[in-house]
């Protein structure tokens, strides 16, 4: 399962939607209210400006991006304990690892290798919704060479820590991604696969009051577009 992660940076200055029509502009001091029924488990996402909208349009495509590795990585990590349960002989369940590690390299690789530090962050921490575990837990489980693998690739490109957990009831990039999630479950964008985690995210949206704050990632923004002049301009 590690090999779903081997990066190369990108530009991560995508171009702001401007399809900002079904989110709701919410003005400081105004009072806000969850209504959730049997129609709508998830309310629209309330926010301080229509600018703070196009920015978690912005960080919601790269939850799209990344969600359906993670969720074919906790297939595929499903199937591998599954089988390997059956297999008695140490080489031969040795031998059987590899082959799925070079099957999956070869399947996704390429595609994974386009995602931006963002994406890869986020992935990581969707691998630990979706098993349970995270990805340096699961590294440890399936104890082969996909180990080194991961250390070479992912976390020496992007600096990224393999012991991400995914905490969506304290953690804001966590609650942003799972509310990305959930309505888009609701509304079909992506296929459903319930989280192997313990948390209610009914209850910590009435305690957000469904309010989205993108802060970090508006300056995270600015900064990448102030690299990337100066990039320019140098050139």
């Amino acid at each position: 399962m590690s090999s779903f992660l081997s990066f190369s940076q990108k530009k991560e200055t995508d171009s702001l939607p401007v399809n900002i029509d079904d989110y709701v502009f919410v003005k400081p001091g105004d009072t806000l209210t969850v209504n959730l029924n049997e129609f709508s488990l998830i309310p629209k996402p309330k926010f301080k400006s229509r600018n703070d909208i196009r920015y978690y349009l912005w960080f919601r495509r790269k939850v799209f991006k990344a969600y359906p590795y993670a969720q074919l990585a906790s297939e595929r990590l499903d199937s591998l304990d599954a089988r390997i349960e059956k297999i008695e002989s140490k080489s031969k369940r040795k031998k059987y690892i590899k082959l799925v590690q070079k099957y999956i390299e070869g399947e996704f690789t390429e595609q994974i290798k386009k995602m931006t530090t963002t994406e890869g962050r986020i992935l990581i921490k969707l691998i630990h919704r979706q098993t349970g575990q995270t990805a340096f837990d699961n590294i440890k489980v399936l104890r082969s060479g996909w180990k080194a693998f991961w250390y070479n690739t992912t976390a020496n490109v992007f600096k990224l820590s393999l012991k991400t957990e995914y905490h969506p009831e304290s953690v804001n990039e966590d609650f942003l991604i799972e509310n990305i999630l959930q309505t888009a479950f609701q509304n079909n964008k992506l296929k459903h696969q319930p989280t192997r985690l313990d948390f209610d995210f009914t209850k910590i949206l009435v305690e957000r009051k469904s309010m989205i704050d993108v802060e970090e990632y508006k300056l995270m923004f600015a900064k990448n577009s102030k690299k990337n002049k100066k990039k320019k301009d140098k050139k």
